[in-house]
């Protein structure tokens, strides 16, 4: 149960999709001046080197991130700013990155006076590193994001903003997943709710798209993108499902994703449409 650990797997295709959609939603929310309570239910370790012996047992971030850093001058979309400007400043300017940051770094750059980020993780080292990291602005409870998100609903701030990523390696979580959001939006009808889920090989992640399909929530937008030469096991795409998105997140999440797709920059196509429509 708590074997998995992001630093084999930091900022490969799927974190670049994830953290694009979370800081589209954070700079489209941010329109307006309210509170926004943030949840992540889990964090990891909040940074990643990129140059450990972990990254580099995978050397996933070779066909992710450093791809899209390759790419950064020739990326029109506006909304990539956010995303470069983050990378840029954690790393020397020599054309190579060799730290990521996690989804908890992500969350704390557009904190403002009347945000609050709470993140969980159960991991013991891993908690460990986010506390160290995380200073005041951010709240760290070792306890399991699933259940932990639900006890803390609703916030106190206006707005609810929540991203749940588990690592899917126990075969449960997808129907965990499913009837977790499922509480959360009866708790909070209003929030906005990022789920990641992998593409697999044997279908596995259908079983969330069923429970979510069948079950009382409306407004699902799907997104994935497929690996152009997939292997024959495993993991082979990445999903994000966004429950109550703001209103033309679809069309600049697309053209964000559809910018770095390709053969010359992640190697994946990107789908999207609605799982299930308003």
């Amino acid at each position: 149960m708590l074997s998995y650990l992001h630093a084999f797997h930091a900022g490969n295709f799927a974190d670049i999709q994830k953290h694009a959609a979370l800081t589209l939603v954070l700079s489209m929310m941010h329109s307006k001046p309210s509170g926004i309570a943030c949840f992540d239910t889990h964090a990891g370790s909040a940074v990643y080197d990129l140059g450990s012996e972990r990254a580099r047992k995978t050397g996933e971030a070779d066909a992710g991130v450093q791809k899209l850093w390759q790419l950064r001058d020739s990326l029109k979309s506006p909304d990539w700013q956010p995303v470069l400007e983050l990378l840029g400043r954690l790393n020397a300017g020599d054309g190579h990155l060799t730290t990521y940051p996690g989804s908890p770094f992500w969350f704390r750059q557009f904190l403002r006076a009347d945000d609050a980020l709470t993140t969980f993780e159960l991991h013991p080292s891993e908690s460990e590193q986010l506390a160290g990291w995380a200073g005041q602005k951010v709240r760290v409870l070792r306890e399991d994001g699933l259940k932990g998100l639900l006890g803390q609903l609703p916030p106190k701030q206006p707005r609810l903003l929540v991203l749940i990523d588990p690592s899917y390696e126990i075969k449960a979580d997808y129907g965990a997943v499913a009837k977790t959001l499922q509480k959360a939006w009866q708790k909070c009808r209003h929030g906005v709710y990022l789920i990641w889920y992998p593409v697999l090989t044997s279908g596995l992640e259908k079983q969330l798209a069923d429970a979510l399909r069948s079950g009382p929530l409306r407004k699902i937008l799907r997104s994935e993108i497929h690996l152009n030469h997939p292997p024959e096991r495993g993991m082979t795409g990445s999903g994000m499902l966004v429950v109550n998105p703001p209103w033309g997140f679809d069309e600049r999440l697309g053209a964000m994703m559809d910018e770095v797709a390709g053969a010359d920059g992640l190697d994946v196509r990107h789908e999207l449409g609605w799982l299930v429509p308003e």
